[in-house]
Order: structure tokens, then C-alpha cells, then sequence
């Protein structure tokens, strides 16, 4: 007897890299399990499905996890994807685990005990970034732009919440659309306006767009992202243009002691565990030892373990708070800089 379990984001379309992360981490995390003998003495198996990251497709992808009886769904990527799925899996009984999905909302209107993450929140990441620009940038002319999606429009007005709060008001506030790639037009506007700091509020392959058509103008303008530009998918769009871009993201979790094996066996496969790689391992660490706990696989018993209990994982000890949300440390900043990226001190 098998126990499927399963792994949903977005395997194909424009945030396909990050699909890729997901995929990676959880392949492994099923094999380290099996190899120890899987859960409660049973194998899990692997389920992979594709949601693009859009809503309607993440909806009917959950519809086939639960027609495939899965116990546990480690997804999904955007925040978008997650929220209307996250209902499918309350109603359908299987416990959702994000590794990814950061808007509030996913957890503050979570529909069931049985949904969770184990990512921040993207108002504690604009928090960071608001006070981060506030304070290291003070007195300079900064813009804020999304990209109108769940993630970049969360993230980009809580950095305006926090940086405002913080003493400093942006000179600008835009909007762009997914899937754009000429961003002339909205780069000779914040040219004109001498903007000295832009927070993108979206995904990677805009932002490097966005970044790289700023130096093509000779903007020397300081690029500020979320935890989207986790991915080297960002310094093949931008190339040197993107050195000293700033993000937000939580800890490096490669740099966690309890990660070291693991990501030297991801290292020996060519993989480097960047971005949501190891949460997405972590996601399914946290439900095996749940199930193991409570020696079942069943939903109900399985989420009740969740929402008590301390699991180790290769991310770090955490424990579930009412929300569904874990108590890791707070999103830190990064810079990137000749093709990689590095915490700040």
C-alpha cells in the first residue's frame, strides 16, 4: 500500500522556474522518506500537477488531486492559485501545506483547519522592505509599481504602509501588467521624475525587464523586489544590469546547519536548493512527522498534530501558530550582485 501524496505550481508558462524549485524539493523530500521507510510503514508516491499560476487552472488541478485521493498537497506557487484551491482541499479533506504563497489572505481567510504554510507573510515582508527603504534611503525620490496581482499588489502597498509609517512618502505609485514586455514608456516616466529607488511589487521576468530597459535609459535607479526575484530565471533577464538589485526573502535556509546533507545531495545532482526548493521539502517534512505522531495519514487527526505540534525541518524548528502560519525568523534583505545573491548584514 502506497500513500499519494502530491505537488502542484506552475511546471509550465512564464513562472515555470519556480515550478521547477517546487518540484525539485519535493521529489527529494519523497525519496529521503521512502528511503527511510516511508510513513507509517507505507511508501508515498508522488503526484506533479501543473496549475501556470492561474487561478481556475489551480482549481481544477485540486479537483484531480482529490479525484486521486492525495493526503497532502504541497503548493501552491502564487498566491493567486492558492486561495480559490485552498477551498477544494478544506471541502475535499486534504491537508495543504504552501511553501510559496505569501498574500495574508490565504491564511487570515483560511477555509479549514487543515490549510497552512511555511513561507512569511507579505506583510511582514513589506514591513521589512518599507522600513529598509525609510531608513537607507532617506530623503531620496522613490516609486512604487505592481504588477495588479494578488502578490505584487499585497506586497507593494504593504511596503507603502510600512515606508510611510516610517517618515517616507513615495513620489510616484504605478502599475503594469503581467506578460508586458516593452516598458519604455513607463521607464521614461520614472526617468523624468528622477526616481533614485523603485520597489517592483511582481515577478521576475518583468522586473528584470523593467530593470534592464531603466540602464538602457542610463537610469542608475536602485531596483527593491520581493521574494519573486529569488531565482537565477532574474540574472538571465538582466545579465550585469541587475547587480545591485535588493530583495526581500526569508533566511537562506542553505546556509541552516540541519539543511547541510540535504543540499549537498541536492548539489550532487546539479541542483542548486534556491528559492522554495528546501520549503517545499520542509512542507512535506512537517506532515510526515505529523502523520508519524499521530500513526495516520487521515486528515482531520493529521491537521490537529500540525496545528500543536514543533517540527525539525531542513528550514528550521517551527511550530504552526492559529492561522496556519509558522514562527520563522523575519524576511532579511539580499543583494544581487555578478550573477548571485547574498544577505546583507
Amino acid at each position: 500500500m502506497t500513500v499519494p501524496v502530491a505537488v502542484i505550481g506552475p511546471m509550465t508558462g512564464q513562472f515555470a522556474a519556480f515550478g521547477g524549485q517546487l518540484k525539485n524539493g519535493a521529489e527529494m523530500a519523497v525519496a529521503d522518506l521512502n528511503a527511510a521507510g516511508g510513513v507509517n510503514g507505507k511508501k508515498l508516491t508522488l503526484v506533479i500537477e501543473d496549475d501556470a499560476c492561474d487561478p481556475k487552472q489551480a482549481v481544477a488541478g485540486a479537483n484531480k488531486l482529490a479525484a486521486q485521493k492525495v493526503r497532502l498537497v504541497a503548493g501552491h506557487f502564487c498566491s493567486g492559485s492558492s486561495i480559490p484551491a485552498s477551498r477544494v482541499y478544506a471541502e475535499e479533506g486534504i491537508v495543504q501545506i504552501s511553501p510559496a504563497s505569501t498574500h495574508p489572505r490565504y491564511t487570515d481567510s483560511r477555509p479549514g483547519p487543515n490549510v497552512f504554510r511555511v513561507i512569511g507573510r507579505d506583510d511582514q515582508q513589506g514591513s521589512v522592505a518599507g522600513k529598509y527603504i525609510a531608513t537607507h534611503f532617506r530623503g531620496r525620490r522613490v516609486a512604487i509599481l505592481h504588477d495588479k496581482s494578488n502578490y505584487g499588489k499585497g506586497l507593494a502597498d504593504d511596503t507603502q504602509k510600512s515606508m510611510n509609517a516610517a517618515g517616507l512618502k513615495e513620489v510616484n505609485y504605478d502599475t503594469y501588467s503581467g506578460g508586458e514586455k516593452d516598458f519604455r514608456a513607463l521607464v521614461s516616466k520614472l526617468k523624468a521624475a528622477n526616481v533614485d529607488v523603485i520597489f517592483l511589487g511582481g515577478y521576475h521576468t518583468e522586473a528584470g525587464l523593467i530593470v534592464r530597459q531603466m540602464r538602457e535609459q542610463g537610469m542608475k535607479t536602485t531596483p527593491i523586489g520581493g521574494d519573486a526575484l529569488v531565482t537565477q530565471d532574474y540574472w538571465q533577464i538582466t545579465g550585469q544590469a541587475g547587480s545591485g538589485t535588493l530583495m526581500t526573502f526569508s533566511p537562506d535556509p542553505r546556509k541552516n546547519p540541519a539543511a547541510k546533507d540535504v543540499v549537498a545531495r541536492f548539489k550532487a545532482k546539479n541542483i542548486d536548493p534556491e528559492g522554495y526548493v528546501l520549503y517545499t521539502y520542509a512542507a512535506i517534512q512537517a506532515w510526515a512527522q505529523a502523520a508519524t505522531t499521530v500513526k495516520s495519514e487521515d486528515t482531520k487527526a493529521v491537521s490537529a498534530e500540525l496545528a500543536k505540534g514543533k517540527f525539525k525541518t531542513v528550514i528550521g524548528d517551527f511550530s504552526f501558530d492559529k492561522k496556519g502560519d509558522p514562527d520563522l525568523p523575519p524576511y532579511t534583505v539580499y543583494e544581487w550582485k555578478n550573477g548571485t545573491y547574498a544577505q546583507l548584514d
